[in-house]
């Protein structure tokens, strides 16, 4: 099993506000947002975008999650580098993260476990 194209953008940002504004003045709209700065936003049958704030001492950061069906039937290939395995997610998923060979990280994102 190999993943099914791009499920989310998830953003780090240092004002959840001013970002989210930002992409409501592009045609998103806000799905939800939590009690501690994050939210997410949708336009159209697109991928989602999750924008979480991050203190000041931390670099904003972007990172593309590509969807997979179902964590356990995933096999990767020897040429995909994991940084971290499929693990539980306080969000209810499960989420590896792997390494491209520029080293960019990305993450693989799957309905919790059944």
């Amino acid at each position: 099993m190999t993943t099914e194209g791009i499920e989310a953008v998830f953003l780090t940002t240092h004002n959840w506000g001013k970002a989210a504004k930002f992409f409501q003045a592009l045609g998103f709209e806000l799905e939800f947002s939590t009690d501690h700065d994050s939210g997410q936003l949708r336009n159209g049958d697109g991928p989602y975008v999750f924008i979480a704030e991050v203190p000041e001492d931390q670099e904003p950061q972007a990172r593309l999650v590509l969807k997979v069906a179902d964590a356990d039937a995933f096999r990767r290939d020897p040429a995909v580098e994991v940084v971290t395995p499929f693990e539980d997610t306080h969000y209810g998923t499960r989420e590896m993260t792997v390494r491209d060979p520029d080293g960019r990280l990305w993450s693989l994102q799957a309905p919790a476990g059944r």
